[in-house]
C-alpha cells in the first residue's frame, strides 16, 4: 500500500568496534516505522557512510563524508565502547567530528557510551585514553547514556527514538506530501547481518565457543594451521582448503567481529561485536 510521508534520515555514527549496536540502530529504526510509519506520514531512514558515501577526490576524506552524507541527516545517533577512532585532521575522529558538525546546526545527537566489560590486553590503551577524554568533554557539554549489554542499548535506544520523534521541533513540522510514495519495500525489508560465508560463521562460532575466545593462525616450514575451540580448520598439504579457511579469517576481520593480538598476524580475539553475532547465529 503506498501512502503520503516525511522522510527523515537517521545518522549512525561509531567506531568499528561496535557493529551489533550499529545493526540493532537499524533495526529498531525498521520496527518504529513498521508501528507507526503509515499512520503518522513519517518514515525514518537509516544513513551511514557504508551504504551512502561514493568515491570522490578533492577534499579531507571526513570532509567528503560530511558532506554527502552527515549534511542531509536529521537525527545522528554515535556509539562508543573502548575506541574513538582515527583523527581526521580537524577532530580527534571522524565520529567526534561528525557529532560536533552535527550540533552546530541545532540537530539532535542521541550519545551513548557502553559499559560492557571487556579483557583489558585486547584494549588499544591510546584510543581508550583519548574516548575518555571525550567522553568527560561530552558530559559538560550535555547529557550522554550508557548501556550495559546490546539488549540495554536496544531498550534505551528504543524509548530515546520515539521520544526524540516525538518531541523534538526537528520532527514537529512534518508536512504530509502531497503526492504518495510507495514504501512498502522499505518499511518491510529488515536490516541484514554482516554477509559471511558459511565457514565465516562456523570458524566465528566456534571461536566465540573457545575458553579464551582465540584463534591461532600459525605458518611453519610444513604448512599452516588454524585453529579454535581445540579444532583445526585447514585440511594438511590442502591448498583449496587453505584459501576457503583464510578468506574466512579476513571476512571475520573486515567485518571487525575479530581483532589482531600483535602485530604478527598469528593471533586474534573475537570481539564484542563478534560474541553477540556468534550467539545470534546459533539460534
Amino acid at each position: 500500500m503506498s501512502f503520503a510521508a516525511t522522510a527523515y534520515n537517521i545518522m549512525i555514527a561509531c567506531p568499528s568496534d561496535v557493529q551489533v549496536e550499529r545493526n540493532i540502530v537499524r533495526e529498531v529504526v525498521h520496527e518504529w516505522n513498521v508501528v507507526n510509519a503509515a499512520k503518522r506520514g513519517v518514515v525514518l531512514l537509516p544513513i551511514g557512510w557504508e551504504t551512502h558515501s561514493t568515491p570522490i577526490m578533492g577534499d579531507r576524506p571526513q570532509a567528503l563524508l560530511n558532506e554527502q552524507v552527515l549534511e542531509g541527516s536529521d537525527l545522528l545517533v554515535a556509539i562508543f565502547w573502548t575506541r574513538i577512532g582515527t583523527p581526521t585532521g580537524a577532530a580527534p575522529s571522524g565520529t567526534v567530528e561528525e557529532i560536533q558538525e552535527h550540533i552546530k546546526t541545532g540537530k539532535p545527537a542521541l550519545v551513548y557510551f557502553s559499559a560492557a566489560p571487556v579483557r583489558p590486553d585486547s584494549v588499544d590503551e591510546d584510543q581508550y585514553k583519548r574516548l575518555k577524554e571525550f567522553r568527560e568533554l561530552c558530559k559538560k557539554e550535555g547529557l550522554i547514556e550508557t548501556y550495559d549489554d546490546s539488549n540495554d542499548f536496544r531498550q534505551k535506544f528504543a524509548r530515546h527514538l520515539a521520544k526524540t520523534v516525538n518531541d523534538h521541533s526537528r520532527f514537529a513540522n512534518a508536512e504530509m506530501p502531497e503526492t504518495a510514495i510507495d514504501f512498502p519495500a522499505l518499511i518491510g525489508q529488515k536490516p541484514s547481518l554482516p554477509q559471511l560465508s558459511k565457514e565465516a560463521m562456523e570458524l566465528l562460532i566456534e571461536a566465540s565457543q573457545d575458553p579464551t575466545g582465540h584463534i591461532h593462525h600459525v605458518r611453519y616450514i610444513g604448512g599452516v594451521m588454524l585453529q579454535t575451540n581445540q579444532k583445526q580448520f585447514i585440511e594438511p598439504n590442502n591448498p583449496r582448503s587453505r584459501a576457503v579457511w583464510e578468506g574466512a579469517l579476513q571476512e571475520l576481520q573486515r567485518e571487525n567481529l575479530i581483532e589482531a593480538l600483535g602485530y604478527k598476524g598469528e593471533a586474534f580475539q573475537v570481539t564484542n561485536s563478534g560474541y553477540e553475532l556468534a550467539e545470534i547465529l546459533r539460534k
